[in-house]
């Protein structure tokens, strides 16, 4: 088997994972790839692309050994368990549609040391996402 696209991919809970979907796609770019729904409503996994990288995500249940084992931003109090990082041509575009959005900008935009232009926000329901234009993918910025 050959692997194509991101061999390792984050996965998500959401309150409510349809906005979540939603606000993903107009508000960073991704594009669903799969979504199956769940009992109520819920989402009991969706796929969500961004170039060669993918974003799994579904809702906030009990159900499976994945929800059992893993802990929401409401039981840390907003405290982040993980990092995300999206790595966006333009992430100027990205930050205004992000300030429109009017969610909470944790860093404003600016250019880090090791290249690019970067800024740091929570999304709809409060995970922390870093996206910047620095590609780590090309090696040493010199």
């Amino acid at each position: 088997m050959t692997i194509t696209g991101s061999s390792i991919i984050p996965s998500l809970r959401y309150r409510d994972a349809r906005a979540a979907i939603e606000w993903l796609t107009r508000v960073f770019g991704f594009t669903a790839q799969a979504v199956y729904d769940g009992p109520n409503n819920s989402v009991a996994h969706a796929q969500l692309t961004c170039g060669a990288g993918m974003l799994m995500l579904g809702s906030e249940t009990d159900m499976g050994v994945y929800a059992r084992q893993s802990i929401t931003l409401r039981e840390t109090g907003g405290r982040e368990t993980i990092g995300l990082c999206l790595i966006a041509e333009d992430a100027e575009e990205i930050y205004k549609r992000v300030k429109a959005a009017g969610v909470e900008i944790l860093e404003e935009i600016s250019s880090p040391p090791y290249g690019g232009r970067a800024f740091a926000c929570r999304d709809i329901e409060g995970h922390i996402w870093w996206v910047g234009s620095y590609n780590p993918w090309a090696g040493p910025q010199v």
